[in-house]
């Protein structure tokens, strides 16, 4: 009996105690106990991720406030999009990720690319060599085998005749044509434009080169914060070396010329049109008034109207400059945060050595590397993607504004169907972030073995006190 009474006085004691640790203990908050197995997934109506869903859903994507200015009735291009250069927010746009032929609007990307490496003032003998593979039909500046050209004066060539050829010098100098596609994929790349595939440099039509509205507005952004870049693309004349002499060349942008009867926009500072039978006709354009830039990009109008693309870009520019103030972005032009899982790959816009072939391959296997990795989903990643394309920014250079994700939320107008998340990095934030966090039960095993332990050692010393203790007879 007293051997009884006095373990329940020790249980008594134990079970005091171990209220007494549960009561001092932290309890669990619900957040702390749910992040380790139920990670939360971004807000449906958060910035990023209506960034990156948006402009992948089809039709076209606005948010006016009252009073704001409609859209243009008369476009009818494929693609298209209006952006802030300066703050990259996308103010409206129409299957911005529609991948398309870019014609040689492509050689927007080029220039960004490969502009760095070459020194302006640098001279270069073309060969025969340099002008091997030039496609049928292509557009031509004129360069000749055995002429000796500044680096500068091959850029005119580019950017005001659209020279094939001028771009085949360009790309001989900079490490070669395989070595500049390898290049050009890693910077489309690294600029999050993600529905790009390069496979001609000069933007002539190939087998699965592809790129979309939003692609080439963020290679036209980037290549605005360049002061070489934009004093080729808004030069509207100029004098090209001949073997006699110069001779006059005249940009091919008819918005910058005015040839053509089309009517020359007040501020534009280019960037870059294109045609071929297979992309139709394609432009980016910007135009400065004060200190506000805008951009736009016009893939493959449809209505047949005569200069249809210049007139298209024109409505587009106009509406973007009185809607200012009066739209929340839908998107942004900015590239996604770094994906952490994405592996280590080739510097961005270094000419890779050791051979252009070897360079390529290289690189299509650190390519092939990082899709098989990302099968989970990738942030802004379209529904399909080309062979040799595809990865999450690892960085970025160049870029020219920096700053969070644009994009508050208001009323949205819409046309078009269908629907489609955020990419999967999105999910794989919110996880990690949980796997960082306690649950309930790493609260609640402390607590049961600090009781169980206390139990077990008043229980002993209770039955140990009762055996020292004499018997009464």
């Amino acid at each position: 009996m007293i051997i009884r009474s006095v373990t329940r006085s020790a249980l008594s004691g134990t079970v005091a105690l171990a209220t007494g640790l549960l009561v001092l203990l932290p309890a669990p908050s619900p957040a702390a106990a749910s992040t380790r197995t139920e990670p939360v997934p971004p807000a449906a109506g958060s910035s990023r991720a209506a960034d990156r869903a948006l402009l992948y859903e089809p039709g076209t994507r606005v948010r006016p406030a009252p009073g704001a200015p409609s859209l243009p009735s008369d476009v009818s291009a494929l693609s298209w999009l209006v952006a802030d250069a300066g703050t990259g927010d996308v103010l409206a746009a129409h299957d911005a990720h529609r991948r398309l032929p870019p014609a040689s609007t492509l050689k927007t990307l080029f220039a960004v690319t490969a502009l760095p490496h070459l020194s302006e003032h640098a001279r270069h003998t073309v060969t025969e060599d340099d002008l091997a593979g030039i496609g049928e039909g292509s557009s031509l500046v004129g360069v000749i085998p055995g002429q000796s050209y500044r680096v500068a004066d091959l850029w005119r060539g580019v950017f005001l005749s659209s020279g094939n050829d001028a771009v085949r010098v360009l790309a001989a100098m900079n490490g070669g044509w395989d070595s500049t596609v390898t290049q050009m994929r890693e910077k489309a790349r690294m600029l999050g434009a993600l529905d790009t595939h390069v496979v001609s440099p000069d933007g002539y039509d190939e087998p699965g080169q592809v790129s979309s509205a939003y692609d080439l507005a963020v290679f036209g952004r980037t290549g605005l914060a360049s002061p070489e870049f934009v004093r080729y693309s808004s030069t509207a004349e100029a004098q090209f070396p001949g073997d006699k002499g110069t001779y006059g060349i005249q940009n091919t942008n008819r918005l910058l010329s005015g040839a053509g009867g089309v009517e020359r926009y007040p501020g534009l500072i280019g960037v870059k049109n294109g045609y071929t039978s297979r992309a139709g006709n394609t432009l980016v354009a910007a135009a400065r008034r004060g200190d506000r830039t805008l951009l736009v990009t016009v893939m493959n109008p449809q209505s047949g109207a005569y200069q249809a693309v210049y007139e298209e870009a024109r409505s587009l520019l106009d509406w973007g400059f009185a809607a200012e103030g009066q739209v929340t972005p839908v998107g942004s032009l900015r590239p996604a945060p770094a994906d952490p899982v994405t592996p280590p790959r080739l510097r961005a816009g270094k000419p890779v050595r050791g051979g252009a072939r070897s360079g390529a391959d290289e690189t299509e296997r650190i390519l092939r590397t990082e899709r098989k990795q990302r099968t989970e989903g990738t942030e802004g990643a379209g529904p399909t993607e080309p062979a040799g394309t595809g990865g999450t920014v690892s960085g970025v250079v160049g870029e020219p504004m920096t700053g969070a994700l644009g994009g508050a939320h208001g009323p949205e107008v819409r046309s078009g169907a269908g629907a489609s998340g955020p990419g999967g990095r999105e999910g794989r934030e919110a996880a990690a972030a949980g796997s960082g966090g306690s649950g309930g039960s790493s609260y609640l095993m402390p607590m049961v073995v600090i009781g169980a332990a206390v139990l077990a050692a008043l229980a002993l010393f209770g039955v140990r006190a009762a055996r020292r203790r004499p018997r009464r007879r």
